[in-house]
């Protein structure tokens, strides 16, 4: 009987959580395979068999555990399981006719009802969003259908009934305490001031119109957005070196390379993941680096090393149609980049009144570190770049540098 340990996983780390069992008591695991996933406060991490053998788990889902504990064991003398037959496919059943009393209505694919309440969907015209499903699997009955039609315009939360005084208590995850302590911590840590600017994002649009299809023959991934963002605060960071550095007791640490955190959201909380020497990348390479971020996080597959050492961030509140916002910084860092919605406003150019798809900007910042024109001046640069994105490729303008100027 051999024990499986809650592995290390960094040196600040002393405790997790485990998250799921992905293997049962009794199951018999092949040697490397995965059986727990676990989250502690910076990642989420997996636990694999040492041998194969018997499990027999220790912890329950949700419990916390220190690092070094025993998490299960595994009779590595137990004999292998017969090696059970694939079933046949199961015969597809005979399609069957709906009844003529209960025709199956035209509501969208993505609701789920049965045939008597999509008919009577469809005949009285409910809107199916404004129906609190109670079937398996959030199918709408009958019942919820008459339910809404006698209560017009009310509509429950999800899992719950009308006027209900409920209360739901849930023990907060490591990884959302972990986010609740860095904010406090941030708060109370950093003289933070927020500065404001808009940039006009016609030309990175006619960009990415011009471009998009061609990019993604090439490269094998969409251009977006934060290439773009990304690749003009690199420019403006190298040039203005206090907005990439950060304080340490009595000292400044500055950076001679730009590791971007990009905020990114999942079922259980903020992530910020890094982008490493940004600066020495390509549009291509951002893209690439950002979708598998994105993937890492989705799937709870990010590391520790994943999520360290950035020395700027850039968090897109637009996304879920945020107009305009004051992010907090990630601390240690100095500085933290919004983004927000794009949205077509009329704007004042060469004495004329156009429409242009603007988006506000805010910088957070530390006032301990980054002064009123570092800070201002590193916005406009990063507004000059996104307007000019011709000017990504040296930080210059191509005629004025033809000229010498």
């Amino acid at each position: 009987m051999i024990e499986i340990k809650v592995p290390a996983i960094g040196e600040s780390i002393s405790e997790v959580t485990l998250l799921k069992w992905t293997k049962k008591d009794g199951d018999y695991v092949e040697r490397d395979e995965v059986i727990a996933e676990f989250e502690s406060e910076k990642a989420t991490f997996e636990v694999n068999a040492e041998q194969a053998g018997v499990l027999t788990t220790l912890g329950k889902e949700g419990d916390t555990l220190l690092i070094g504990d025993v998490l299960a064991k595994i009779d590595e003398t137990a004999e292998r399981p017969a090696a059970a037959a694939v079933p046949a496919a199961p015969a597809a059943p005979a399609p069957v006719a709906p009844k003529s009393e209960a025709p199956v209505a035209a509501i969208p694919n993505d609701v789920k009802a049965t045939p008597v309440a999509s008919a009577i969907i469809a005949d009285k015209k409910v809107d199916p969003t404004a129906i609190t499903a109670t079937g398996t699997g959030g199918k709408i009955l009958k019942q919820d259908v008459l339910e809404a039609l006698s209560h017009p315009g009310k509509k429950a939360f999800a899992g719950t009934e009308l006027n209900t005084r409920n209360v739901r208590q849930e023990k907060m995850s490591a990884l959302r305490k972990t986010i609740s302590r860095r904010l406090v911590e941030s708060k109370n840590t950093t003289a933070m001031l927020t500065t404001f600017n808009e940039v006009d994002m016609t030309r990175v649009m006619e960009v990415r119109k011009q471009y998009k299809d061609k990019f993604k023959e090439s490269h094998g991934v969409n251009l977006g957005f934060m290439s773009f963002f990304a690749k003009a605060c690199s420019t403006a960071l190298g040039e203005w070196p206090s907005v990439n550095a950060y304080i340490d007791g009595d000292q400044i640490i500055y950076h001679d390379y730009a590791d971007i955190s990009i905020a990114v959201s999942t079922p259980r909380g903020l992530t910020v993941p890094v982008m490493r020497n940004v600066e020495s990348m390509s549009m291509a390479d951002v893209e690439k680096t950002v979708v598998m971020l994105a993937g890492k996080a989705r799937d709870s597959k990010l590391t520790a090393d994943d999520l360290q050492g950035g020395t700027f961030t850039i968090t897109n509140g637009g996304v879920f149609g945020s107009l305009m916002s004051t992010p907090i910084i990630n601390i240690p860092q100095s500085a933290i980049l919004g983004m927000h919605k794009i949205q077509d406003r009329p704007m004042a150019i060469n004495g004329q009144v156009v429409i242009r798809p603007m988006m506000y900007l805010a910088l957070s910042y530390d006032h301990r570190i980054i002064d009123g024109r570092e800070s201002v001046g590193f916005l406009v640069r990063v507004k000059e770049l996104l307007e000019n994105p011709e000017l990504l490729l040296m930080g210059k303008d191509p005629v004025k540098t033809l000229l010498e100027l």
